[in-house]
């Protein structure tokens, strides 16, 4: 038996049944799902970290996507507070990496 006590998609259950495989499960309350979202946000990120490859990408951006939805944001609502941040501090096309400031 393996633990892994980690938020895991939807269907993973029915896939490892499906292998012959039995899984346990328990549904998250609120807070233990949101708090299951900052491990699963890091997780996916160290993912991606680690292969530079953009499926992962996609996994972030669902974990973003869930983490708005339990937050009753709407990912339009998302998207103009990304874009009123670009109007205002800039997007990072330009590749400028700040090396120092004085004060």
């Amino acid at each position: 038996m393996q633990i892994h006590n980690k938020l895991v998609r939807d269907k993973i259950p029915e896939i490892i049944n499906s292998e012959g495989r039995t899984c346990k499960t328990r549904i998250l309350d609120d807070a233990e799902f949101l708090d299951s979202f900052n491990q699963k946000l890091q997780e996916e990120l160290q993912e991606y970290l680690d292969s530079g490859n953009v499926e992962e990408l996609a996994d972030l951006e669902e974990v973003i996507r869930a983490i708005l939805d339990a937050k009753n944001i709407s990912y339009s609502n998302f998207e103009n507070i990304r874009k009123l941040k670009v109007q205002k501090r800039g997007a990072f096309k330009d590749k400028i990496l700040l090396e120092s400031v004085d004060e």
